[in-house]
């Protein structure tokens, strides 16, 4: 199963797309599927994807050796007369992110973090956006700064990325990948309201707000993975 760890030095991708219906979103999980389960692109390493739950919409993070690979399949005729457009005709927000893993960790202190259909976590996905100087300090406030979620029930992990470039993305952004035992845990945790808040989450939380500019996230399942040699 693929792994997020930033001891493998990987550029990760994340292709955000957005839908305006369940039918549509089971059209893009069809159309992902196929150009993962076909995938022989030269330095892909691994695609992993995930359906929408609370808004529909697709996520596919996928692992490359390097951004010189991922640029020759941009480049590529399948991904400019077929892929995109197919793609376009049935989303309605397409967001490609590289990215470079920054920080992870399990609720025990583990720096790894497994992501596969064969779990059964609820994924969160959010984008921050942020002025280009800020980056740096938000990553750290996202990572770092957030020691006190292993002490939330149903907290699993977290992985925190520094956008690097984006198609149809503008200005520096950063992602949270999250992964939670269930709905209501993640639920419970987003609505605690402010008293029951540890201090060092209330901290947290204003200095992250003070240095984002926007922020968007949806809810997800993983459906579908394979790695380079499967």
């Amino acid at each position: 199963m693929p792994i997020i760890s930033t001891e493998d030095h990987y550029l990760t991708v994340l292709n955000l797309f957005t839908t305006d219906t369940p039918q549509h979103q089971d059209q893009l999980l069809t159309e992902m599927g196929k150009i993962v389960d076909s995938a022989a692109y030269e330095g892909w390493i691994s695609s992993t994807v995930h359906a929408g739950q609370d808004t529909p919409g697709t996520a596919n993070l996928i692992q490359w050796r390097s951004g010189e690979d991922l640029q020759k399949r941009y480049a590529g005729e399948e991904f400019k007369h077929r892929t995109l457009p197919v793609f376009r005709e049935i989303t309605t927000d397409i967001r490609l992110l590289q990215n470079e893993i920054v920080f992870s960790r399990t609720r025990s202190g583990h720096p790894r973090v497994e992501v596969s259909p064969e779990r059964d976590d609820y994924t969160v996905i959010e984008v921050h956006r942020v002025a280009q100087g800020d980056q740096d300090e938000l990553v750290k406030a996202l990572g770092e700064g957030q020691d006190w979620l292993a002490a939330v029930p149903g907290y699993r992990s977290h992985s925190v990325f520094k956008g690097l470039r984006a198609m149809f993305v503008e200005g520096a952004f950063a992602v949270v990948y999250s992964q939670w035992d269930s709905k209501d845990s993640y639920d419970a945790y987003q609505q605690a309201p402010a008293a029951a808040r540890s201090a060092a989450r209330r901290a947290g939380e204003e200095r992250i707000a003070r240095l984002r500019t926007g922020c968007d996230a949806n809810t997800y399942r993983v459906v579908h993975t394979r790695a380079a040699g499967q």
